[in-house]
């Protein structure tokens, strides 16, 4: 593994732990060289999962457009970024659990919005009020009573 800071070719494993059901092998290495230490981390790569868009295109799933999205929606939130990290290997393996090479984007979007939902309510509302596309104050006050039930 190339080191990021120094780029020398070699480094050593100082620690491994498995997460995500497995699915996910977090290393902590340190530089044979200039002997900084670093993380990396190994996910299995199955099939492309293909998105399905509202408008019927198809399009890879990127995780880290995933990821983009939620740091948005918990921008200046009390949540740290490895939860965020962990919410979207969550997600990920639960479209993959579904065993299907395509998923609706709107299902992603009713996962974030559930994970959210338990998260973080501000984080919730930011995200709900993008995806659901509010269109005036009624639809986006609905959604905030809903909320406080």
């Amino acid at each position: 593994m190339r080191c990021p800071y120094c780029k020398f070719e070699d480094s050593k494993v100082i620690d491994s732990r498995s997460s995500s059901e497995g699915r996910v092998v977090r290393r902590r290495r340190e530089c044979l060289s200039c002997e900084r230490r670093f993380t990396t981390k190994e996910h299995v790569e199955g099939s492309p999962l293909m998105v399905v868009k509202s408008d019927g295109r198809r399009q890879v799933y990127d995780q880290e457009k995933l990821r983009q999205s939620l740091l948005l929606a918990c921008k200046k939130r009390p949540i740290p970024t490895g939860s965020l990290d962990n919410l979207v290997i969550e997600i990920e393996g639960r479209l993959r659990d579904k065993s299907q090479d395509e998923v609706a984007s709107r299902e992603i979007g009713e996962l974030v919005i559930s994970y959210l939902r338990d998260l973080d309510d501000v984080a919730y509302v930011r995200f709900a009020s993008v995806y659901r596309n509010f269109q005036d104050t009624e639809e986006f006050m609905s959604e905030l009573e809903e909320l406080k039930r």
